[in-house]
């Protein structure tokens, strides 16, 4: 089921001009919901506006690190976490086989294909949870 938006301002956040970014994009947000749903620890997810976009937050139980949904410059769209945590390093280390990255703080897309609920739901997983830390596995 696709969750309604949280605000207009949030449903206009996902209406850029790209369509492989619009979907993706969207793809990203509905992936989130998803594991969020599968993930009690994390609470209720709140959507908000961060810097113009799609933000994710626990605050409820006040486990996760923020995740943000945006176009970059180098890529059709991503998939943004906090550049200070251990989450990219802690995802190249696991899936050494993607290489699309902005630094410590994006996953980067071209096309909404590439977007996998193994590979990206692990991640979303892992910044829901990110301040209580669950051992750290990788999905066969």
């Amino acid at each position: 089921m696709k969750p309604a938006f949280a605000t207009p301002e949030i449903k206009a956040a996902f209406a850029v001009s790209d369509p492989l970014a619009r979907k993706g994009l969207l793809r990203l947000r509905q992936l989130i919901f998803d594991i969020a749903a599968e993930t009690p620890e994390a609470g209720q997810v709140e959507e908000a506006l961060r810097w113009g976009q799609p933000s994710y937050l626990t605050p409820e139980c006040k486990t996760g690190s923020t995740i943000r949904l945006g176009v970059p410059k180098g890529a059709r769209f991503a998939l943004f976490v906090h550049c200070q945590s251990r989450l990219i390093p802690e995802f190249a280390s696991a899936f050494p086989a993607w290489d699309r990255f902005e630094g410590t703080r994006a996953v980067l897309f071209n096309d909404p294909a590439e977007v996998e609920p193994i590979r990206h739901g692990w991640l979303i997983k892992r910044a829901l949870t990110y301040r209580i830390r669950p051992p750290l596995e990788i999905p066969a």
